[in-house]
């Protein structure tokens, strides 16, 4: 059984995620063939139309050769730029991953040079000695040949060549949802798909064809979308870029009349004659552009969930548990505060910058306006960072910070969190445990943030001067963060959360900082179970090492046999960011846990039809206030004690792995069983197997930065 696939990993070339977020402006190739901006345009149709059922992010080259990506991935999509770059970056190990993983089931997706990267040759520009391509390709899902350009004209990082192209589709292979007959798209240098009608027997199918003439032989019929089946999996190709949108403001008066197409991602330029028409004649077909994407990505079975506006980014809010008590937080930041001409206090930091708000000269038709704007998806007033349908830079938007110092939020400001419930369960529990009195007393909360990790983790000026137990929450993420090459799904209903834990340099050697992430997976178990005296006693939550969260699958738990851990599915993660100086530690734990939502996976509300009596289901405000206070009690039971054998003893309680027989991918396929992890530095213990399964004697000790368990095939592999 495969873990549930929820990654749609998008090649960015060789820039890092945060590289990439700090260059996405920039029009230029990354140097190994996808250019930012149509990574840009991937991710935001793929999350507009996918969301939330899969997680859609940037990863590099080195990420798909060395991480072991292929598990939680759906499918690898390959955007605009030069193929030769992605030859550069990935022939040998990177391609045959990509192939083995198509070939077992997933899927891959090349628009215009991923289109040709796909083919078996790419012949692009034959002649043109400056622009010529020639070459047979690795992946080979298209059988033949991908010959362009399709049309004249073509510049490399330049709209010259851009047309509408417009392209028929075949309604007999491509039927689901509303179909357009004839639709027009983006293109810019793709290619024709040479005699793909020869191939059908070899499972290729012709989604749509160029309709105009073209200015390369393209064989039989003129094929500018291919679908390729390719052992279990398959592969959608494209010549243009159907999955251009619009970014930017109204190209003119003719856009300002049709308000969906004001934030358009073709800008207008005027050095180049007739690119306004283009975006123009693009506009007009923006449905059935978008129906007949929905279309492809129905066919290769992905979960199409309709289109998701991005929401705006909501105002924070800054409260504690003694309302008191958030002066002198704010007034720990005061050195950083600076006042502009309009007198607004702005603190710039390092990946941010913030404005506070004192919640007392806050503007009540303001905030009316802020609040009417969210529920409708649209920007707030307060944020000049365009409409719900542009692709943003978070960096730039200034945000909001509400501070209350004299009472909780009411619920009029903050519809989806209750804090008056929140605080009053945070207070209840720290009276039944005494050594619990930190962790969420003060709390920063947003309707809608980027991620409650990069904003605490990520702006260290800030971090630096937070208490201990300092926690971010939030309704919706809009760019979580996860371990590697992964993004936790954040939609509504979640429980995101990330808590300040400032741990002493002095104690590194008897309470290493690095059991931060099994303490937090034993505090959210532990959360759970203890959630209502013993109701929920017996949900069925386990921990995978090292920093993951699993639940009983509701719907394959029922009459499937076989080995019970088999029909455990990820529900939450873990992610620790630390920082540190001569004095200390100042970590930063983020959690992601289903909760009430019903996608992307199982949620703890789901979970409750396996308890004997019926319970209420759980509340985001109560969740988060058990789990802290299970989190602080543990924490200053280990600053005494250290992973002694008592608090591994109540790790191994909830834990999936003992006695797991699994394969060391680092040691040559080595079998061996899980023994525990080491009360040192939370080493993963493993001891060789030999004939018949006995114990040699051997045993590895594995570090978790370098070593990724993949559960249900039983094996531990090796992160470079």
């Amino acid at each position: 059984m495969a873990t549930k696939r929820m990654n749609i990993l998008v090649y960015s070339g060789a820039l890092t995620q945060e590289a990439w977020r700090a260059n996405q402006n920039l029009m230029l190739s990354s140097g190994n063939g996808s250019t930012v901006e149509s990574v840009r345009h991937c991710l935001y149709t793929l999350r507009k139309l996918l969301s939330p059922n899969y997680a859609v992010i940037p990863v590099t080259g080195d990420m798909l050769i060395k991480e072991p990506w292929t598990a939680s991935c759906a499918a690898v999509v390959f955007p605009g730029g030069a193929d030769q770059g992605y030859c550069k970056t990935l022939n040998g190990e990177g391609n045959r991953r990509i192939r083995q993983f198509v070939e077992r089931g997933g899927i891959y997706i090349g628009f215009c040079a991923g289109g040709y990267y796909g083919s078996k040759r790419c012949e692009f520009e034959v002649g043109n000695k400056l622009l010529e391509v020639v070459g047979d390709r690795e992946l080979a899902f298209y059988p033949g040949i991908a010959r362009g350009c399709a049309f004249p004209g073509f510049v490399y990082h330049s709209e010259k060549g851009a047309r509408a192209a417009e392209m028929k589709v075949d309604k007999t292979v491509l039927s689901e949802g509303t179909v357009p007959t004839v639709f027009k798209t983006y293109y810019n240098g793709g290619s024709v798909f040479v005699d793909a009608p020869k191939y059908k027997s070899q499972g290729v199918e012709v989604l749509a064809s160029y309709t105009e003439p073209l200015s390369v032989d393209s064989g039989e019929g003129t094929a500018a979308v291919v679908y390729c089946k390719v052992g279990q999996g398959a592969a959608l190709l494209t010549g243009p870029h159907p999955e251009f949108v619009f970014l930017g403001k109204a190209v003119d008066d003719w856009l300002l009349t049709k308000p969906r197409f004001a934030a358009a991602n073709l800008e207008p330029k005027p050095e180049v004659p007739g690119f306004s028409n283009v975006i123009k004649t693009l506009a007009e077909d923006e449905n059935q552009r978008m129906n007949f994407i929905k279309a492809c990505l129905t066919k290769l079975g992905l979960t199409v969930s309709g289109e998701h506006n991005v929401p705006s980014l909501s105002p924070m809010h800054l409260s504690s548990l003694q309302p008191e008590n958030t002066a002198a937080v704010v007034s720990s930041l005061s050195h950083l505060i600076q006042k502009d001409e309009h007198g607004e206090e702005l603190i710039h930091d390092e990946n941010d910058t913030f404005r506070l708000v004192r919640f007392s000269t806050w503007n009540m038709k303001d905030l009316e306006k802020t609040l009417a704007s969210q529920a409708e998806t649209k920007e707030s007033a307060d944020h000049d960072d365009g409409s719900s349908d542009r692709i943003i830079d978070y960096k730039t938007v200034v945000k909001d910070i509400l501070v209350h110092d004299d009472n909780y939020p009411q619920a009029q400001a903050t519809p989806y969190f209750n804090h008056q419930a929140f605080y009053a369960n945070l207070q209840k529990y720290q009276s039944q445990t005494p050594s619990a009195s930190s962790f969420g007393t003060h709390l920063l909360y947003g309707d809608v943030v980027t991620s409650t990790n990069t904003l605490l983790e990520k702006n260290t000026k800030i971090l630096r001067n937070l208490p201990q137990g300092f926690t971010a929450t939030a309704t919706v993420q809009v760019a979580g963060r996860g371990r590697g090459s992964n993004v936790w799904v954040s939609p509504a209903g979640s429980l995101m959360f990330s808590t300040v834990i400032r741990h002493p340099m002095a104690q590194m050697q008897s309470a290493p900082v690095v059991f931060v992430q099994y303490l937090a997976a034993m505090a959210i178990v532990q959360g759970i179970k203890s959630y209502e005296g013993n109701q929920y006693k017996e949900m069925p939550i386990k921990l995978k090492w090292p920093n993951d969260i699993y639940a009983l699958d509701p719907t394959k738990a029922k009459g499937n046999g076989g080995d019970l851990n088999e029909n455990y599915t990820k529900i939450g993660g873990i992610l620790v960011n630390s920082h540190y100086n001569t004095k200390e530690y100042i970590a930063v734990c983020g959690i992601g846990l289903n909760t009430s939502n019903t996608a992307p996976t199982t949620s703890l509300n789901q979970l409750t039809q396996f308890l004997r009596k019926e319970v209420p289901p759980f509340t985001l405000e109560r969740l988060l206030a058990r789990i802290l206070t299970v989190f602080d009690d543990l924490y200053a039971r280990f600053l005494r004690t250290g992973f002694d054998e008592v608090m591994e003893k109540m790790y191994y309680e909830h834990w999936l792995h003992m006695d797991q027989i699994v394969t060391l991918e680092a040691e040559g396929g080595q079998r061996a069983r899980i023994r525990g992890i080491t009360r040192d530095y939370g080493l993963l213990i493993a001891e060789e197997l030999g004939w018949e399964d006995r114990e040699t004697g051997r045993r590895w000790t594995l570090q978790s930065d370098a070593n990724s368990f993949d559960f249900f095939k039983g094996l531990v592999k090796r992160k470079i």
